[in-house]
């Protein structure tokens, strides 16, 4: 490395859009200057002017990682994005279309004709395919498919027979196989007359001569053993596999537990059959918690954050309908009590702390069980004691914040009484608040949902209606 390499700073991801955004700012400046200048030669220095821009822009994305153009697209507005889009390499556009989001690929692929699409996918790997084939054009797939020969066709249609977050959608067909009757150095020679190895090849796959794994040989461990040894002597013989039915994000756990970076894949009669890699286990985390966090706020999908306007309330009508139904019925609650309230207006200004107080304490208890039930620590005869758990943090809370608030109201309104009722509300209201943060998740889980599924939104619904029914009935009844 030179000198001034070393000492030249690294960009970071948002110093690289900033720097796209501008190019782009400028070339539309320019581009309606030279539209205002009328001249003999306006058609001439136009199009000078619109080369000149591009190709500035084009450069520095020829300098970007796929990620990051991916990045970059995701977070422009549709009509820059595009103009990105058609600047990138023909050669680069599958791996960006395998790194942008679903929504943001939706577009790309609607500006892409049934060539640009066939040149993108020419080059990739049977799981790749897969991920991508859903969303394209059913004529095109067929075209793919034939130009596949017979061993990749077939990978793509076992990919594609399970589910998107099964193990077999996940897994990669690419691997080295040895037998375990060679020796290390017969192994070494081997690697060295291949082109280069897979991604993320932190093992190899022993198999017998039918394909059945008998183990893995840890690179590490055919490095620094004596040549002359065979496989089968350091090779591991009890490795952590997989088969192609189990659900994905069980095996991204057993990643992050057991520190793997790869891990084969076999199927019932212990036939190796492809590997899973750390890449993809990181990719399914990520979408597995940017679903639940959409989940937990009532979006039925993920959302290009410049979609189209009909298209957002398409994705979000269905819970803030909810949402509306629930505020009626919190507004019927207030009105069952509109003579109490006449009679002591400070009622008006104190029952939403209590809803408030209790609507976020329902989403600490309802995030913290929809984590557990992710990382499958609740089980059956558990529930009960982590229920009575969550009763007792409530109570806990409910009685230092609620009487902290009560002596607040005694300051400001003079009646004891009030504080009193502030206080047992309060702690009614987060008892209630932790009841629900357990149950909503548990009986969605029990009816085959997702617990995340708009519990948020239902917890929020629960605390303000119960909260202004518990705080304005005590009211009534001490202070009427």
């Amino acid at each position: 490395m030179t000198e001034v390499e070393a000492k030249k700073p690294q960009e970071s991801l948002q110093d690289r859009l900033s720097q796209v955004v501008d190019l782009l700012h400028k070339h539309k400046l320019v581009e309606d200057l030279t539209h205002r200048q009328e001249g003999q030669h306006h058609d001439l220095v136009e199009n000078l002017v619109h080369r000149q821009n591009l190709a500035e822009l084009q450069r520095k994305l020829d300098e970007l990682h796929p990620a990051d153009i991916a990045h970059i697209l995701e977070s422009l507005p549709l009509d820059d994005r595009l103009t990105v889009w058609q600047l990138v390499k023909a050669e680069r556009d599958g791996d960006i279309l395998l790194e942008v989001s679903d929504a943001v690929r939706e577009t790309l692929i609607a500006d892409m004709d049934d060539h640009e699409i066939l040149a993108a996918a020419k080059d990739m790997d049977a799981d790749e395919l897969a991920d991508l084939a859903p969303e394209l054009p059913r004529d095109v797939v067929h075209e793919l498919m034939e130009s596949l020969d017979a061993q990749q066709r077939e990978r793509v249609r076992s990919a594609l027979s399970y589910e998107e977050d099964q193990v077999g959608a996940l897994m990669d067909f690419e691997m080295v196989t040895i037998r375990d009757d060679v020796s290390l150095e017969v192994v070494l020679r081997y690697l060295r007359r291949l082109k280069e190895l897979p991604g993320h090849t932190d093992k190899l796959f022993v198999v017998d001569y039918d394909g059945v794994l008998k183990g893995v040989l840890p690179i590490k461990r055919l490095l620094v053993n004596d040549p002359e040894k065979d496989v089968a002597e350091v090779m591991a013989t009890d490795p952590v596999t997989f088969t192609p039915d189990e659900d994905g994000y069980d095996a991204a756990q057993a990643f992050e537990r057991y520190d793997l970076i790869s891990a084969p894949v076999v199927d019932k009669n212990g036939k190796l059959i492809g590997r899973l890699t750390i890449d993809e286990m990181v990719d399914l985390i990520r979408e597995e918690s940017e679903s639940e966090v959409l989940s937990m706020a009532g979006l039925r999908e993920e959302e290009d954050i410049f979609a189209s306007v009909w298209k957002s309330v398409r994705n979000r009508w269905a819970w803030l309908a909810t949402n509306l139904i629930t505020a009626f019925i919190a507004s019927r609650v207030i009105g069952l009590f509109e003579g109490s309230i006449e009679k002591l207006v400070a009622l008006a200004a104190l029952m939403p702390i209590v809803a408030g107080i209790g609507g976020n304490s329902g989403n600490q208890t309802i995030t913290m069980i929809v984590r557990a039930m992710a990382l499958d620590q609740i089980q059956t005869n558990s529930a009960n004691r982590l229920l009575r758990k969550e009763l007792g943090v409530a109570l806990v809370n409910g009685l230092v914040w609620g009487g902290v608030i009560g002596l607040v109201a005694y300051y400001l309104y003079g009646n004891w009484e009030l504080g009193a009722v502030m206080t047992g509300a309060m702690t009614l209201n987060l008892l209630l608040a932790a009841l629900m943060g357990v149950l909503i998740p548990m009986t969605l889980l029990r009816l085959g949902r997702d617990p995340a599924m708009g519990s948020s939104v239902m917890i929020t619904a629960m605390t303000d209606s119960g909260g202004f029914f518990i705080f304005l009935g005590l009211a009534t009844l001490f202070l009427m």
